[in-house]
């Protein structure tokens, strides 16, 4: 090709059109031109930088958790000690990953506080308390969490647990605005980070538990107003909703979901609770959609139909949330195998040419890999073992191959899968290193057993989850064998698998399950916490273990790391927390022992820094009232506390040292105190509201024979499920 001579004016026309380019990549959808601290947060979005920042929970808009810095590194990792550590308020689960811009540390944590802290000295700076009201908590299916803000310009953003998005100044902690982003009267909550797109901040919602229908909302970053909606779930009615979805349900959705069924009735649920993320190249966002509502697929749609978009990642036009496409992982969802897990964007070579693909490793136990320009699956292949509901997936149709056995409403059986509800993977963060090629992913196996044959009790209820399954009658029988069976099926592992061979390359095995989000660097190094309380790093390439620190409590959280002064550091939190310690019961093993303590840690190479001592913990004392009323009330009681109480307080009211054990309550012995909880309301502040609506008085005074029954029974046959520690 002849080489192009430019003239003076040719070049000065260039310019021009380049610079008139520039600006229009640097303006909002609202035309206002971005200032210099949002282009600032636009490029560290986007390049997610020279790693001093670690600007977003998932780092970048990839959302690849991988940190280009070499300061820590697989040779001299060993030498990490502690930096600062910082006490939090809440003895609760916290998820969130810290986000470091500009030296400052931004940490959301239980019932949505912020804080922030000098990032190299952990002074505090500010702290920001949204007073979300204690009652919202029985609307979270899953613990009063929240896993992270945005930062975007001069302001931050934290979804609230009721609902309410926030706008704060970085720099103060005062709040900017509020907008209240579902309707209050409904069991929604947020627990997600929001993400800022083109000064727009998206935020979705929980709550397809007990019955909503889910969606995701675009707002202005600086004014709060919306700029648009898009709905993971038709509109009962089937009527249109002024939406950015509505063409879509309109011309195909609406024909994927039975025209009766429960699901008219719940709203189908398909909420967006965590999974948001932007892709630069092709200016489009991926969303990860949740669970139907109920579960059960005969009963929600009648068995009708695959129900878009439940259990699918759904790509919208980035500035005005039109649907462009979806892949349904797991068609007519009816095992709570949610796709809300994190997304993480990448390039990889398929048949000879690089492709931008988008790697997902949801609940149903397989990693995904999808062409993310057009939606096609590449490829589908397990990351545990053990898969026990569906064999494999057909890559002509994308569809998987099921067990017939597994549609348990259809055969009438019980049904135990693996993976159970809990999934192969949940909320816990992956992560992606382009050396290696590898994600790293925290997996675990729980089985969790589905049963369709439901009493009047089972069905939908204005207080609890709605799943269209009967918990009581899957809970563990009274048989020593099936609960230590309970406790050695039910374990962790964290998996280095390469999408390019689509096999595992190395694992480690976790005596439990629930351990921490990873995090990778350019330093050859995997980062990840553990519910049993270590902090460690391994070799990315190997999976050579480098680290093990002991942390005093379970770490669920995912870290960052950063620079500041010149210094690399490594953030993260401790606690115990989230759903799995909710509701395990004796399956929850070695983590029953260990403690919850709220805490931010910060690590560098050379710190000396000690742990306080841990506080002062106690077996509880387990000595049982004597046991009271006939077989029948306690039968009656143990279908109440299935019904009720076992997502909050563990199968046959074991706990798991986070919420209260039961078997050992103070008000145990005290019919008067027991029902000023659990039908006045005693507690309410704290999350506990009254359960009136749906048991009256003599329905608590069964829950408590019932509860007796089990201390006294689990005292005598398992003594190594005495009360965990208390803090």
């Amino acid at each position: 090709m002849a080489k192009r001579v430019w003239t003076t004016a040719l070049a000065g026309c260039a310019a021009l059109a380049l610079a008139s380019c520039n600006a229009s990549k640097n303006e909002s959808i609202s035309g206002r031109a971005l200032d210099a601290a949002e282009k600032a947060s636009e490029t560290l979005l986007k390049t997610g930088g020279d790693g001093d920042d670690w600007g977003a929970i998932g780092y970048s808009y990839d959302e690849q958790r991988f940190s280009p810095l070499t300061d820590i590194n697989d040779k001299n990792v060993g030498e990490l000690g502690i930096a600062w550590t910082a006490d939090l308020d809440d003895a609760r689960g916290q998820e969130a990953t810290p986000v470091v811009v500009d030296g400052v540390m931004y940490v959301t944590h239980a019932w949505s506080k912020v804080s922030a802290w000098d990032a190299a000295t952990g002074k505090s700076l500010w702290k920001f308390d949204p007073e979300v009201p204690g009652e919202r908590a029985v609307s979270a299916c899953c613990d009063v969490v929240n896993r992270g803000v945005a930062v975007w310009g001069d302001k931050l953003f934290v979804g609230a647990l009721d609902g309410r998005l926030i706008a704060l100044d970085k720099k103060t902690g005062k709040e900017l605005w509020s907008t209240q982003t579902f309707d209050t009267s409904k069991p929604y909550t947020i627990t997600g980070a929001p993400r800022v797109v083109k000064d727009m901040v998206l935020i979705g919602n929980g709550g397809a538990e007990f019955g909503v229908r889910g969606y995701v909302t675009a707002y202005d970053a600086d004014t709060g107003k919306e700029r648009w909606r898009f709905y993971t779930a038709p509109n009962p009615t089937k009527a249109k909703d002024g939406a950015a979805s509505d063409d879509i349900f309109a011309s195909k959705a609406n024909a994927t979901w039975s025209d009766t069924g429960e699901w008219q009735t719940s709203s189908g649920g398909g909420t967006v609770w965590d999974a948001i993320v932007y892709d630069k190249d092709l200016d489009q966002i991926y969303l990860g959609v949740g669970n139907g509502n109920p579960w059960n697929h005969g009963t929600r749609s009648n068995g009708e139909g695959d129900n878009w978009f439940l259990s699918s990642v759904v790509a919208l036009d980035a500035s005005t949330g039109k649907y462009k496409w979806h892949y349904q992982e797991t068609p007519a969802e009816t095992w709570d195998y949610t796709a809300t897990q994190p997304i993480i964007l990448a390039e990889q070579q398929v048949d000879g040419k690089p492709v931008k693909v988008l790697y997902h490793a949801p609940k149903n136990g397989f990693f995904f890999t999808l062409d993310r320009t057009t939606g096609k699956l590449i490829d589908a292949k397990p990351f545990v073992d053990g898969i026990n509901w569906a064999t494999g997936y057909d890559m002509t149709t994308g569809r998987p191959i099921e067990n017939p056995e597994a549609r348990f409403y259809k055969t009438g059986k019980p049904f135990i899968a693996i993976p159970g509800a809990l999934g192969a993977h949940n909320w816990h963060p992956m992560s992606y290193n382009p050396a290696t090629g590898l994600v790293y992913i925290p997996a675990q196996q729980i089985p969790q057993g589905y049963l369709a044959d439901m009493n009047e009790l089972d069905r939908r209820k204005v207080v609890g989850f709605n799943v269209g399954t009967s918990l009581t009658g899957t809970m563990l029988p009274d048989d020593k064998a099936a609960f230590r069976a309970a406790v050695a099926a039910t374990t962790g592992r964290l998996v280095a698998f390469d999408p390019r061979t689509g096999k595992v390359a190395w694992g480690v095995d976790y005596p439990a399950a629930w351990n921490g989000g990873t995090m990778t660097t350019a330093g050859n190094l995997v980062f990840q916490g553990t519910s049993t309380g270590r902090f460690r790093a391994y070799a990315a390439d190997t999976g050579r273990q480098l680290l093990d620190l002991d942390m005093q409590s379970g770490i669920v959280s995912a870290p960052s790391t950063f620079r500041a002064g010149g210094v690399q550091y490594v953030a993260f939190q401790t606690s115990k927390g989230g759903a799995f310690p909710l509701v395990a019961g004796v399956a929850g093993g070695v983590t029953r022992k260990v403690p919850n303590i709220p805490r931010l840690v910060v690590l560098k190479i050379g710190g000396t820094v000690k742990l306080p001592a841990p506080p002062v913990s106690t077996t509880l004392a387990w000595n049982p009232p004597p046991q009271f009323g006939t077989a029948a009330q306690i039968a009656a009681g143990k279908a109440h506390f299935g019904r009720y109480c076992i997502v909050c307080h563990g199968d046959s009211a074991i706990g798991n040292g986070f919420t209260p054990d039961l078997r050992v309550s103070g008000t145990l012995a005290n019919a008067d105190a027991w029902k000023s909880i659990i039908i006045d309301g005693a507690l309410k502040d704290r999350g506990m509201v009254s359960f009136a609506k749906v048991l009256t008085p003599a329905d608590a005074e069964a829950l408590r024979a019932y509860v007796i029954d089990r201390s006294n029974w689990t005292k005598a046959n398992l003594p190594d499920a005495s009360a965990p520690v208390g803090r």
